[in-house]
């Protein structure tokens, strides 16, 4: 077995691999919706709180201890013990035999995840220095296209095939091997050794930390910017697929091959690519953070509507190529933002409050609010419900740029008060 390193760029690829089956056992629940859904006799709300609060309170109210725990421990081994917990939760969600016993996997599944992306963000923080960390941290987000891509698919063909159930065992199994890789391979970085910075100060308490992080407008612009986004892409997350299937009559093997591609494959390649343009523009000017996910979400706004709305299942595949470039822009730049408006000692908790502020209030609320939606306009239009509660939560992309620009006029100061804190 190879030696334990410190090369940042295998520390990168084992963190991708790892969200990549954060997202594969978080997106798999998606895919297999409807079969689950007919099985138990669900409503589209129940289906939202699975997808949603079920898993997502958890995931998100557990981040904080864990990243506090993440900001004094060994982050490598809280990584690799989250990273077996939602595994073998997943594998478990196979055997459930009604709504509740699912819902309580689900739980699980969430408990284990609020330990994986704080540490890990913060991690590659101090290995890749600020100008190539959107780009590292683009790539680490690729995990997301990833994992829906494999998760849509994998679910799909086997969903199809075998079942639903023996669809999460594929999917949890993996993980299990993927922790024992990452404990024997990959060592712990030192805290600040991207910008040679040294932790001097001891880490502050949780108290400490978020008063900081209150006097941070460029911080809680972002977030909120963010908040509104992130319900948003978790309800279409949720919704195209319900969407597809009752509008367009598109097959459970042929949704998760083109989903798959449209939001994972394309989404992948979008955060690489816009990530380096985003790294290359903020050298000369700081804002770009914010005002990349601001521009790349208004040239996506239309192309989201004209996707709603298209007349056959074709055109909805070509139209959505352009917000499924974007879809995952927010997430990778907001974590890259988020790193540089804190000091060094602070970096797994500030990646734990945008955990929880994007998986409570977006995460938890847009596939419930969705069903919600769905579910009232349900009598009225039938199949084509889901098509207007889509239409509504778009409500959320258009609050979120008032906080884009605000975090944007905000953001360099508030890159200069958190290197003033260190000193």
């Amino acid at each position: 077995m190879k030696t334990q390193t410190t090369n940042r760029w295998y520390i990168l690829f084992i963190l991708t691999l790892v969200y990549s089956l954060n997202h594969v056992d978080r997106q798999i629940m998606v895919i297999l919706s409807e079969p689950i859904k007919q099985e138990f006799d669900l409503s589209d709300t129940q289906i939202g709180l699975l997808t949603g609060i079920v898993f997502a309170g958890f995931y998100a109210i557990l981040g904080i201890p864990f990243a506090a725990w993440a900001d004094r421990g060994n982050r490598r081994n809280i990584v690799a013990l989250s990273l077996s917990i939602w595994s073998g939760m997943t594998a478990l969600s196979g055997f459930a035999g009604s709504f509740w016993q699912l819902a309580i996997a689900r739980m699980g599944v969430g408990i284990g995840e609020a330990g994986g992306t704080p540490p890990a963000t913060a991690m590659i923080a101090d290995v890749f220095p600020p100008k190539r960390r959107a780009l590292a941290l683009g790539i680490y987000t690729t995990g997301i296209s990833l994992g829906i891509l494999i998760g849509f698919v994998l679910g799909g063909a086997v969903a199809a095939k075998y079942g639903w159930r023996m669809a999460f065992l594929v999917a949890g199994v993996p993980g299990l091997f993927l922790a024992l890789i990452l404990m024997l391979t990959v060592s712990e970085p030192r805290r600040g050794q991207s910008e040679g910075r040294q932790q001097d100060k001891d880490t502050p308490s949780v108290k400490e930390t978020i008063a900081f992080f209150l006097t941070q407008r460029a911080m809680i612009s972002l977030l909120l910017g963010g908040v509104f986004v992130c319900v948003s892409a978790n309800a279409f997350l949720v919704g195209i697929p319900l969407y597809l299937i009752r509008v367009h009559e598109v097959p459970l093997g042929e949704l998760g091959i083109a989903l798959g591609l449209l939001m994972g494959g394309l989404g992948g390649a979008g955060a690489i690519v816009v990530g380096a343009i985003c790294d290359r523009l903020s050298q000369k000017d700081l804002r770009w953070r914010p005002w990349t996910i601001l521009i790349t979400g208004l040239l996506a706004f239309p192309f989201i509507v004209w996707f709603l709305y298209a007349p056959d299942k074709q055109t909805a595949y070509w139209v959505y190529c352009v917000p499924g470039l974007f879809g995952l822009l927010y997430a990778s730049i907001s974590y890259t933002a988020m790193q540089e408006l804190v000091p060094v000692q602070m970096r797994a908790m500030a990646s734990a409050v945008m955990l929880l502020s994007l998986t409570l209030l977006g995460i938890g609320l847009g596939p419930v609010l969705l069903g919600m939606i769905s579910d009232y306009f349900a009598e009225e239009l039938g199949t084509r419900s889901i098509q207007r509660a889509l239409t509504v939560i778009l409500i959320f992309n258009v609050l979120s740029i008032v906080f884009y620009l605000d975090a944007a006029r905000h953001y360099r100061q508030g890159v200069a008060n958190a290197l003033r804190f260190e000193r």
